[in-house]
């Protein structure tokens, strides 16, 4: 998996957990530990991904008051003025959830290079720190029923639905089409309907052509999204 700055940084410490995890783990389940730390990774994520999902529920909450400021102030210059001071007011920064969303790309980028390049079920014992040992054995077969060291079917099929539901989960409704929409309106609405039905349409074939280690990691990360933005929404305050 190499040994540049990005490794040693990203991969290398995600990958030593992810073998110390294996070690512990009865027969060296490779799905019940794909399964075990992709939680345990969006669990210390949390905190990152709580602030991100509470920004977006802001903004959104904040929609009508910003629609409001636009339609009292056509000029762009004092719109945009305006639109900004009624951010400072309510302490919102809409670049924040970004912010944080580009703070975890680099941690997804390792795990996904991780599955994608780890060799299951031979281990690089190049990449193992000296209190890290590897486990004699590393079972693919995931509860001794599906093997994911092949491609499977079900499995994309399974990581395609759970994409679906966790960006339909995730994105507010596509708004209906009025007259007065502006190329910005239209482009904002297509791209609503591409990643609601698009997006997990690529996902199928992107977990399909690698392997079932990606399309378990991949599903177990959407099924984690769509508890924690449950559970985040369930207690935020509503207007």
């Amino acid at each position: 998996m190499g040994h540049g700055f990005f490794s040693t940084v990203f991969t290398q410490p995600l990958y030593n957990g992810l073998i110390f995890l294996m070690s512990l783990v009865p027969g060296a389940d490779a799905g019940l530990v794909i399964i075990i730390f992709t939680i345990l990774v969006r669990l210390v994520l949390y905190p990152l991904s709580k602030r991100s999902i509470e920004t977006q529920l802001k903004m959104r909450q904040a929609e009508g008051e910003i629609a409001s400021i636009k339609l009292k102030f056509k000029d762009r210059t004092e719109q945009a003025s305006k639109i900004m001071e009624f951010y400072r007011t309510k302490g919102l920064n809409p670049l924040s959830g970004f912010v944080l969303i580009l703070v975890q790309i680099p941690i997804i980028f390792a795990l996904y290079n991780i599955f994608l390049k780890s060799g299951l079920p031979l281990i690089d014992t190049t990449m193992l720190y000296a209190f890290v040992h590897a486990p004699q054995t590393v079972s693919m077969h995931f509860l001794g029923l599906l093997d994911l060291s092949v491609k499977s079917y079900s499995l994309a099929l399974i990581t395609a639905v759970s994409q679906f539901f966790q960006v339909k989960f995730s994105m507010p409704a596509a708004k209906p089409q009025a007259a007065g929409d502006t190329f910005k309106d239209n482009l904002a609405r297509s791209m609503n309907v591409q990643m609601r039905y698009l997006f997990p349409i690529m996902a199928f074939f992107i977990v399909y052509n690698l392997s079932g280690t990606i399309a378990l990691y991949w599903t177990t990360n959407n099924l984690c999204a769509i508890a924690q933005e449950w559970y985040i929404r369930r207690k935020f305050p509503k207007k």
